[in-house]
C-alpha cells in the first residue's frame, strides 16, 4: 500500500492538473448525492436546471492552483446564484468552498490570503441570511472554513520544510561529490607530476625505472579515469538509471594498490595493522581509503618526506588511522588545505574525530582519525 502511495504522489507531483480534475469529480460526486435521494413529499423535486448550476459551481476548481481568488470569487458568484434563481437540494457541507480555501491558504501569498478571508467574513453571514439564520448555523460554518484554511497552513508549512530538507540533501551531496572529485583528481594529478618529473632523469641514469615510472603514470591516469565515470554515473543515475555504474566505492581492499602506486613514486611506505581485523560498513570502509589517500597525497605533495607510515587500528567499536611521515612538517602558517578539510568533513561524518599537526617531537606531519564503527553483527545485516 505504502508503495502505491508513493507512485500516486509522485504522479500527482508530475501531473497536477490531472489531480485538479479529479478533485473536480469527487466534489461533484459528493454534490450529486442529494439529487439522486429521494427528498421529503413537502419538498420541491431536484430538477436538471438545479443540479446542472451545481455542475456549474464545481468546474471552477479545475483551475484552483492557477487563479485560486478567481476562483473563489466564481464559487461565491454560482452559490448565489445557485441560492437565489433556483429551489434545488441543499448541501451537508460548502464542498467547493472548502477544496479552495484549503487552496488559497497552500499556494497563495500572504495578501491574496487575506483578500479570501474578506470575501468569506462577507459570504458566509450572507449566506446563512439567506438559508435560516440562526447562530448554529453561522457558528458551524466559520468554524469548517477556519479549519479548511488551518489545514491548508499546516500543509504549506510541511511542503516548505520538505523542500528546505531536499536543498540541504542536494547541498550535503554535492559536497560530498566535490569531495571525492577533489580527492581522486588531487591523488591522480599528484602522483603522476611526480613520475613524470623523475622521468627525464631516470631516461638518462637508469631506463628500467623511468619505464617503470611510464607504467605507473599509465597506470595512475586510468584508475583516476574509473573513479571519475564512476562519480559522473552518480550524477547520470537519475536520467539514465539503466547505464549508471553500480561498482562500489573503493575500500579497505584498495589500500594495497593505494600504497604500491605511492611506493612507485619512490616513497617508502610502511603498513601496518593492529588489533583483530574485522569487516567495515561500505561507507566506512570507503571514508578509510579516502582518508588514508588524502593523507598520501599530502605527503607526496608538500613532505619532502623519504618515507611515510599508515597504521590502522581495530579497537573496540572504532577505527583508529594514522598516517605520520618524515618530511618537513607543518608550514608555519598554514591552515590545511581543502585535502585536509575533506578529512576533517569526512571524519564528522561518521561521528569521529580528525587531528592533523606536527609529527612526534615537531618531526614531520601526522594525521590522526578517529572513526566509531558499528558491531560486526550489524555491519553483516
Amino acid at each position: 500500500m505504502r508503495g502505491w502511495w508513493e507512485r500516486g504522489r509522485a504522479l500527482g507531483a508530475a501531473h497536477p492538473q490531472v489531480v485538479d480534475i479529479g478533485i473536480a469529480l469527487l466534489v461533484q460526486a459528493a454534490m450529486t448525492m442529494p439529487f439522486v435521494v429521494p427528498r421529503p413529499p413537502d419538498q420541491e423535486p431536484a430538477t436538471w436546471p438545479a443540479y446542472g448550476l451545481t455542475t456549474l459551481t464545481v468546474i471552477p476548481l479545475i483551475w484552483r492552483r492557477h487563479a485560486p481568488l478567481a476562483v473563489l470569487t466564481a464559487i461565491i458568484a454560482t452559490s448565489a446564484l445557485y441560492k437565489l434563481a433556483v429551489e434545488g437540494p441543499g448541501q451537508p457541507l460548502p464542498y467547493t468552498g472548502l477544496v479552495i480555501i484549503y487552496t488559497v491558504a497552500v499556494v497563495s501569498p500572504p495578501w491574496k490570503r487575506l483578500v479570501a478571508g474578506g470575501l468569506l467574513t462577507v459570504a458566509v453571514p450572507v449566506s446563512v441570511w439567506l438559508n435560516t439564520r440562526t447562530a448554529r448555523e453561522l457558528t458551524f460554518s466559520l468554524f469548517v472554513f477556519a479549519a479548511a484554511y488551518v489545514f491548508g497552513r499546516l500543509t504549506d508549512a510541511r511542503q516548505r520544510e520538505h523542500r528546505i530538507e531536499a536543498e540541504r540533501a542536494a547541498a550535503r551531496e554535492r559536497a560530498r561529490i566535490a569531495r571525492e572529485m577533489h580527492d581522486i583528481l588531487s591523488h591522480a594529478v599528484s602522483l603522476m607530476i611526480v613520475q613524470a618529473e623523475a622521468g627525464p632523469v631516470a631516461v638518462r641514469t637508469a631506463p628500467e625505472r623511468a619505464e617503470a615510472a611510464f607504467d605507473a603514470i599509465s597506470a595512475t591516469g586510468r584508475d583516476a579515469m574509473v573513479q571519475l565515470r564512476r562519480m559522473l554515473g552518480v550524477l547520470r543515475e537519475a536520467d539514465e538509471p539503466d547505464r549508471a555504474p553500480r561498482t562500489p566505492q573503493p575500500g579497505l581492499a584498495g589500500l594495497p594498490e593505494l600504497l604500491d602506486r605511492i611506493r612507485a613514486s619512490g616513497l617508502e611506505v610502511a603498513y601496518v595493522s593492529a588489533g583483530a581485523v574485522r569487516p567495515l560498513p561500505e561507507a566506512t570502509g570507503a571514508s578509510v581509503f579516502r582518508i588514508v589517500q588524502e593523507a598520501l597525497t599530502n605527503v607526496v605533495k608538500h613532505a619532502a618526506a623519504r618515507g611515510v607510515s599508515v597504521r590502522l587500528t581495530y579497537g573496540d567499536g572504532a577505527v583508529d588511522i594514522r598516517v605520520l611521515d618524515d618530511g618537513r612538517g607543518p608550514r608555519s602558517g598554514s591552515g590545511g588545505g581543502h585535502g585536509l578539510i575533506g578529512v576533517r568533513e569526512r571524519a564528522a561524518a561518521h561521528g569521529g574525530t580528525a587531528v592533523t599537526g606536527p609529527g612526534p617531537d615537531g618531526r614531520g606531519f601526522e594525521v590522526r582519525v578517529h572513526l566509531p564503527v558499528s558491531s560486526a553483527a550489524e555491519v553483516a545485516r
